[in-house]
């Protein structure tokens, strides 16, 4: 949706913005015409994002678990634009760990970050939305939520949280006009799953199991992020929007006829 018109003169907030699948939901805002206010906790890279997005980014250093900067940033912006249109909540961190070795404080941190902090958000735009009798919020989940896999328990647990709160919030808002929708991405190649900073080429042959033989990219994710929070999404609202390549849809039987080629 490269230079669409669609979100001129809507106001966004955006968490987790500086890198990965902040970042493109960020461009594919900015390329439909909204104005975006990009928060994260990685202050330079945030900074630089902003810088190579252009003048409708403004970047602001936030802690999702911190609800005084909750209303500082909702306070600063409505205080500019006299509107919130848009929440993204995308800020969120990842552990891979058994239950076993996941420690408490890990686990504690992984869910303050990832659940709180969508809460946070949430409990933070909706009287301004309320007020304008419109707004569309979209939670970013995961794939895990939906088939789980070993080694990343807390993650999983954190994720199924969203869904349930996304469907909360669909139920008590919508009456209000205020639309809010969940995204599941899977396999999605960012710094936080790729910290090695593999290439496609090096990543996808360890994605057989999924029917597209591939990694996600984020901007894949950001598209239907933009379509969520359009007017081309106005009868959605508590729906889960799945971007994972057929993970989640069932899985292979090697030997069987229909499996790919291993």
């Amino acid at each position: 949706m490269k230079n669409a018109t669609h979100l001129i003169n809507k106001v966004a907030l955006v968490t987790g913005a500086a890198r990965g699948i902040g970042r493109a939901i960020c461009q594919a805002l900015v390329d439909s015409g909204a104005t975006v206010i990009a928060t994260d906790i990685l202050t330079e890279e945030l900074n630089q994002m902003a810088q190579e997005l252009g003048d409708k980014v403004t970047p602001m250093t936030h802690d999702v678990t911190d609800e005084l900067q909750w209303q500082s940033i909702v306070s600063a912006t409505l205080e500019k634009y006299q509107k919130i249109d848009i929440l993204v909540n995308n800020a969120g961190i990842l552990l891979f760990a058994t239950l076993e070795t996941t420690e408490p404080q890990q686990f504690r941190k992984l869910i303050d970050i990832n659940i709180t902090g969508t809460f946070l958000g949430l409990h933070s735009v909706i009287p301004c939305m309320k007020k304008a009798g419109s707004g569309a919020i979209v939670n970013i989940s995961s794939a895990s939520s939906i088939l789980p896999n070993n080694g990343t328990g807390a993650y999983a647990a954190s994720k199924y949280a969203v869904r349930g709160l996304t469907r909360t919030a669909a139920l008590e808002l919508g009456p209000f006009g205020i639309r809010v929708n969940s995204v599941h991405p899977g396999a999605v190649n960012t710094p936080m799953t790729n910290p090695q900073g593999l290439s496609s080429e090096e990543l996808n042959p360890r994605y057989k199991f999924i029917p597209q033989q591939r990694g996600c990219q984020p901007e894949e994710v950001a598209n239907m992020v933009n379509f969520l929070v359009s007017d081309q999404a106005s009868y959605c609202n508590g729906t889960e929007m799945v971007v994972d390549g057929g993970l989640t849809a069932g899985q292979y039987y090697y030997g069987v006829p229909g499996a790919p080629a291993q």
